[in-house]
């Protein structure tokens, strides 16, 4: 991929959240200290503070190049929505690409994401996901990080990989092409979108009434509501989903999350009631 041309790019903020995952956090940071585009912050919010995360944190501040901030908060059952908004609040970055503690980035990530930042519109990035198998070799760093984040070393070795992946690898700038011509929708994914943070300020950032499941496209359509839409680069910045369970996935929530949106959708609302606002002010 062609290096990033823009010489007056925002300062930029790498969001994401775990929770007492840290192997997982650890493949995540090293995948940010391996970019092709370096000048950015990561803030790193958890839900209940650990020491093996802090540890992790530790390890990258001192051993890498990367510039960490760590945002915790206690622990009350579900808190995602309240964790991000703390690290909204905490990023100096005017641009935030959103990701997840789970979620490996491609070396170009960041500089792809910089390279289609456009004001008036958040970016919907792509996700190829990693089965078990694999996944527990790559926590237990039995592979290496430029073997399983490229769809040929993985199709090479028994992994499902579509035919469409390898000829993007092959041809990267039919990427670009697919981006335009694809008919799935632009949505704002946790693991893989960045905005304006003006914008998401806007939005009063993510919806505390939201529970798991569908909380950042809420966001997205919030976002859509005020005019800011949603530009597809699916095919260019890829991040690699390690597996694990989802014992916290309930019918309930989903069905409370589903009627938010339809609300959202419905009357057009551009900003969450209980979000960001809300966050500081229980903060002061």
């Amino acid at each position: 991929m062609e290096s990033l041309t823009k010489p007056n790019h925002p300062e930029t903020s790498v969001i994401m959240t775990t929770f007492r995952s840290p192997k997982y956090l650890f493949q995540v940071l090293w995948g940010f200290a391996n970019q092709t585009y370096r000048d950015f912050e990561i803030v790193v919010g958890e839900d209940g503070q650990t020491d093996e995360t802090r540890e992790v944190i530790d390890v990258f501040r001192n051993k890498s190049n990367l510039s960490i901030q760590y945002v915790t908060q206690e622990h009350e059952g579900f808190g995602k929505t309240r964790i991000l908004n703390r690290a909204i609040d905490s990023a100096h970055g005017d641009y935030l690409i959103f990701t997840d503690g789970d979620c490996v980035p491609h070396a170009t990530f960041v500089e792809t994401h910089l390279q289609s930042a456009t004001h008036g519109r958040f970016l919907s990035g792509g996700c190829f996901r990693l089965d078990r198998d694999v996944t527990d070799q790559i926590l237990d760093q039995k592979l290496e990080l430029d073997q399983f984040t490229n769809m040929r070393w993985l199709k090479n070795h028994g992994h499902r990989v579509s035919s469409k992946w390898l000829w993007v690898v092959r041809h990267p700038a039919i990427a670009r092409f697919l981006d335009v011509a694809t008919t799935t929708r632009p949505t704002f994914n946790g693991h893989n979108s960045s905005a304006w943070k003006d914008d998401i300020v806007y939005a009063n950032g993510f919806n505390l009434e939201m529970r798991y499941g569908g909380l950042d496209r809420e966001l997205g359509e919030r976002l859509e509501n005020a005019g800011v839409l949603g530009m597809q680069i699916r095919h260019r910045a890829i991040c690699y989903h390690l597996e694990h369970e989802r014992g916290y996935v309930t019918k309930e929530d989903w069905q409370r999350n589903h009627n938010i949106r339809k609300l959202v959708r419905r009357r057009g609302l551009t900003r969450a009631e209980q979000g960001l606002e809300q966050i500081r002010t229980s903060a002061a």
